[in-house]
């Protein structure tokens, strides 16, 4: 250690973090992180005041959604730490990385139950079922490993959050011990034997298909390939969306929540699952019905043997695996009907939508018209977005996200500023409901403070409309799901973004644009059943 021994450890942390290429924190700062200000205001990683930890949380999450880079939530221990839990639960769920760094109560005091500021009984306890790992660095000298851990995870194995304590006395204490940042490792590459087995089921396939997910999203290349060489439909979760682009002939977006494209899935002989679940939360069935081999790619060896066994298990990197494949697969037939077969449940699809489906639609189409191709759309958890899984074609990966996984309300705006951090140059826009708007509406100032350019595209249908609709089609009489809303245009207006209540096609078109262009937020108000929509 050379040039930190004059800093303490909050101070080296921080420069740690920004060796290790962070460039910006989200959180709120308190009496127990003030080591970790000091060292703020010496580094160049920006702090980003959020106006609850639970949006500081999912700014990170939605910076590391976007970019692929770890994003960083710093916060006080106790409640700065139970607040932002809600959105490590959802990176832990769609295998987000994000590093929750926190404080804690002082080192002696832990486990003892003396009533300090901000305790909990043992706060690394709270953290762990929603992390990769949580730790509390009870010297100086443990915190670069911690920290090393944590960037390894992220860039070798299933990313997951990671949280890592820091007590008030030793973030104080002098910074000990070599306090430099380490290479992660590579992520496990697949071995010769298991892809040759992965092409010999391919190559007798005679209707392959392919499943994808979040975890390939760096792959997408030669999963085009490989679905162009063997006639293959790719098939999306709702994280796997425009890993291959949605307007291909062979995509079916992230269909598996349709019942159409769940029956076609029936039929396969083979299917090539990489990085994906194949969750219940992508289908909304307990169980898919899959009743041909499965291939698994994916980092975490826990998902070879859970409710879809793999026959071929590949463990190992999405995009290295892919490549493997297509590189050993050799020459192949590729299935002439799957062409014809997509189309007609393409069109099934649209002929099967309910009436609240066909508004969205009618909204989404003129949404998809006005935003530019490589718009990044935060999806809250609402049935705009539900729809827009399937009904909103993207053309990359990361430029949808819906995290159906946790499937937590308020995710959308906080997500999608953290979102526009992390890609300043790219058009971001945020989609939300009524219902789940709130949860987060108090972030509308955070995003007015940074003066971003952000269309917030608000769906109003009058309270929590999902489940409404689920309690009738129960029988069940509706239960607090109805409750009055706020004037949205007064309240935007009052936290210092601008704001527009829609009446019609072309006036979506417009706002969209000019929020896209704007000196702060632009919210945009839907209501479903105004009449241009029907």
């Amino acid at each position: 250690m050379t040039d930190e021994t004059q800093l303490n450890v909050g101070e080296a942390t921080i420069r740690l973090l920004e060796q290790y290429g962070v460039d910006t924190v989200f959180g709120i700062p308190g009496v127990h992180t003030l080591d970790f200000c000091r060292g703020l205001n010496r580094s160049g990683i920006r702090h980003v005041q959020a106006r609850n930890e639970q949006g500081a949380g999912f700014m990170a999450d939605g910076y590391a959604r976007a970019s692929g880079r770890p994003g960083v939530a710093l916060v006080i221990s106790g409640p700065g730490v139970t607040n932002a839990l809600t959105a490590i639960g959802q990176a832990f769920a769609d295998s987000i990385p994000v590093l929750l760094l926190s404080s804690d109560a002082a080192s002696y005091t832990l486990g003892k139950g003396w009533g300090c500021l901000h305790e909990v009984p043992c706060l690394t306890d709270t953290t762990a079922p929603l992390t990769a790992f949580s730790a509390t660095a009870l010297r100086p000298e443990d915190v670069p490993p911690l920290i090393a851990k944590a960037f390894s995870i992220f860039a070798s194995e299933r990313p997951r959050p990671v949280h890592i304590a820091i007590p008030i006395d030793v973030l104080a204490m002098p910074a000990s011990g070599d306090w430099s940042p380490v290479a992660p490792p590579e992520r496990p590459a697949p071995t010769a034997r298991k892809i040759e087995r992965a092409c010999e089921l391919l190559r007798a396939a005679s209707q392959p298909m392919i499943c994808v997910g979040g975890g390939a999203w760096l792959a997408g290349e030669a999963i085009t390939e490989l679905a162009e060489r063997l006639g293959a439909a790719v098939i999306g979760s709702t994280a796997g969306k425009g890993i291959i682009d949605d307007s291909h002939p062979l995509s079916l977006a992230a269909g598996t929540v349709r019942g159409e494209v769940q029956q076609y899935l029936r039929r396969a002989d083979v299917v090539l699952a990489v990085g994906t679940e194949l969750s219940e939360v992508d289908s909304f069935v307990e169980t898919l019905e899959i009743n041909g081999k499965i291939i698994r790619i994916d980092l975490d060896p826990g998902k070879m043997n859970d409710r879809y066994p793999a026959d071929v298990a590949i463990i190992g990197g999405a995009r290295l695996s892919t490549e493997a494949i297509a590189r050993a697969l050799g020459e192949v037939s590729p299935r002439a009907a799957t062409v014809a077969e997509i189309a007609e449940i393409r069109a099934a699809i649209r002929a099967n939508l309910t009436a609240s489906e066909v508004r969205h639609c009618k909204a989404l189409d003129v949404l998809r018209a006005a935003l530019p191709p490589d718009t990044v759309v935060m999806g809250d958890i609402c049935q705009l977005v539900y729809t827009g899984a399937f009904a909103f074609d993207v053309a990359h990966p990361r430029l949808w996200h819906y995290p159906a996984g946790y499937c937590t309300l308020g995710c959308g705006l906080p997500d999608a500023i953290g979102a526009k951090l992390a890609l300043p140059e790219q058009p971001v826009a945020s989609f939300a409901g009524d219902g789940g708007f709130m949860f987060t509406v108090q972030e509308l100032v955070t995003a007015a403070e940074l003066g971003l350019a952000l269309p917030i595209v608000l769906w109003n249908n009058g309270g929590l409309k999902q489940i409404q609709d689920d309690m009738r089609s129960r029988g069940i009489d509706p239960v607090g799901v109805t409750g009055i809303n706020p004037d949205f245009l007064a309240l935007a207006r009052a936290c210092h973004c601008h704001a527009q209540k829609i009446d019609s096609a072309d006036e979506l078109a417009e706002a969209v644009t000019r929020a896209l262009a704007a000196d702060r937020p632009t919210l945009i108000e839907i209501d479903e059943f105004d009449p241009w929509l029907n």
